[in-house]
């Protein structure tokens, strides 16, 4: 299962992308509700049908605060540019057995590649 981040939805949203709509197909996508939170408060064409679509997508799990705390301090994610959001979508791929994590952010994409698994 890959857990897709907002910069790619976003993107995706703009101009479709035919490797997403395929994953798609096949059932490979999962989401993340701090994905649609953040995809929610944005300017989005068909936003109701969109958040509907993507909440009835196979859920990542939330990790807790403590949990999240942990994954910063084990790893040393502080002072590297990362928002709460994207520790939080790290550490739901992390515990997701054989999650990837698909984004087109940097630094999220460069700590992903560190510590997950970087094939996509």
């Amino acid at each position: 299962m890959i857990l897709v981040d907002t910069s790619v939805w976003i993107d995706h949203l703009h101009r479709a992308d035919a490797e997403l709509i395929a994953l798609l197909a096949d059932d490979q996508i999962g989401c993340h509700p701090l994905v649609i939170e953040e995809l929610a408060l944005g300017s989005i064409a068909g936003r109701g049908a969109v958040i509907e679509l993507l909440a009835n997508l196979t859920q990542f799990p939330s990790l807790q605060h403590d949990e999240i705390l942990h994954l910063v301090d084990s790893h040393q994610l502080w002072g590297r540019g990362l928002s709460a959001v994207d520790v939080a979508l790290l550490g739901s791929a992390l515990i997701a057995a054989g999650a990837k994590l698909w984004t087109r952010d940097k630094r999220l994409a460069a700590v992903w590649a560190e510590i997950g698994d970087p094939t996509h």
